[in-house]
């Protein structure tokens, strides 16, 4: 298979962690025999300093004109710390999801076995977790009518949603539970707002359709609460923008670090795959940005397009660099001479490489001494 696919590093450590994803694909490519070509594009902070546009022209043609976007982070403390700046680099990032239709965003959350220790939450509680959050991307409260008084002294942000806007994104949601563990948990705050009972009472609808899911619901404070009291009660989670920023983020403690947590952002024509974390600027350069949720958000990439095998030999790739400690400081504490570079290496090694254990390659290419 040939796939252009466009490449927005962004700012920060986003430069970093996709040049690993990058990495792994390059790897996939060689042992499949397939074409990926990559182009690269600014957008967010970068693009801000060099065309005084965070999502400038010929960055969204080359979007419109790839088969894929790999996408890596934005966001720069000189724009986070100024609230009278009317440029900022997270308007380059949701004017890219409304011009591309990208409505749904999936965020899948694992408790890895060899990781369970690392959370802060308790392994009893966190072992089996396997959610997959669907929220929408397009919509609500970030793209709703913005108002701020002339004296700045008061403000307002408007939360719309349609029915349709609701229905294209459950149908995704109802549809990947049907090959999962068929449940799907409708997270909403319909007590209070009016947005949220419109999504109810649609949902509730378009399940008819669906006889063999079940759908529950939750009030978004208590779903909060019930993802660290017992996230394996959920299978598949659908909710809106706002709602599902937050509760994707939270899930991201289960895993031990936001560093492993991989998105899709999809529409009908269009796709973008991106970690989920934000663009760390403090460790910028340092080396010890983790670049799996950018390498599993390239595995995403590939099962969107079909090839499932090449996904799958990337997972086991990541599987085999957690188990061998092989990763980056905010999971292995105890060496810190594993670098971003380096997990990448490891894992596109595994990809060529995939029945050796690894294990020489790993020592060898750390400096230490060799064990057999």
């Amino acid at each position: 298979m040939k796939l252009n696919i466009a490449v927005l590093s962004g700012d920060g450590i986003g430069p970093e962690v996709t040049d690993q994803a990058i990495k792994v694909l390059k790897a996939i490519a060689l042992e499949f025999d397939h074409t990926f070509l990559f182009k690269e594009a600014p957008v967010g902070a970068i693009a801000i300093d060099q065309h005084n546009n965070p999502l400038p022209d010929p960055t969204l043609d080359l979007c419109k004109s790839s088969d894929a976007i790999l996408f890596g982070a934005i966001g720069h403390p000189k724009y986070d710390n100024n609230p009278n700046a009317k440029v900022r680099p997270e308007q380059g990032l949701l004017k890219l999801r409304k011009e591309l239709g990208l409505y749904a965003n999936i965020r899948p959350v694992k408790a890895y076995e060899t990781l369970l220790d690392k959370s802060p939450l308790k392994r009893d509680i966190i072992n089996g977790t396997d959610i997959s959050i669907y929220r929408e991307l397009t919509g609500g409260i970030y793209f709703g009518k913005k108002y701020l008084s002339e004296d700045g002294n008061s403000a307002s942000d408007l939360c719309e949603y349609s029915r349709e806007e609701i229905e294209r994104i459950s149908h995704l949601a109802f549809k990947a539970a049907q090959s999962r563990k068929k449940k799907v948990t409708l997270v909403d705050k319909a007590n209070v707002l009016e947005t949220s009972r419109l999504w109810r009472k649609v949902v509730t609808e378009l399940a008819i359709d669906y006889p063999d899911v079940e759908l529950d619901f939750l009030f978004v404070d208590n779903a909060a609460m019930q993802m660290i009291l017992n996230p394996k009660q959920f299978d598949v989670i659908l909710t809106e923008n706002l709602f599902g920023d937050v509760i994707s983020d939270e899930a991201s403690v289960i895993g031990g670090s936001i560093g492993l947590l991989a998105s899709a952002s999809v529409g009908d024509k269009y796709a973008m795959f991106e970690p989920i974390h934000g663009s760390y600027p403090q460790a910028t350069s340092k080396g010890i940005a983790n670049p799996i949720a950018s390498i599993l958000s390239a595995a995403m990439l590939l099962e969107h397009f079909g090839l499932y095998d090449e996904a799958e030999l990337i997972k086991k790739g990541v599987d085999k660099s957690l188990k061998l400690e092989i990763t980056t400081p905010d999971l292995n504490t105890k060496n810190d001479n594993v670098t971003t570079s380096k997990v990448g290496d490891f894992i596109a090694d595994f990809i060529s490489n995939p029945n050796d254990t690894n294990i020489n390659f790993a020592n060898i290419h750390l400096g230490q001494s060799t064990i057999i």
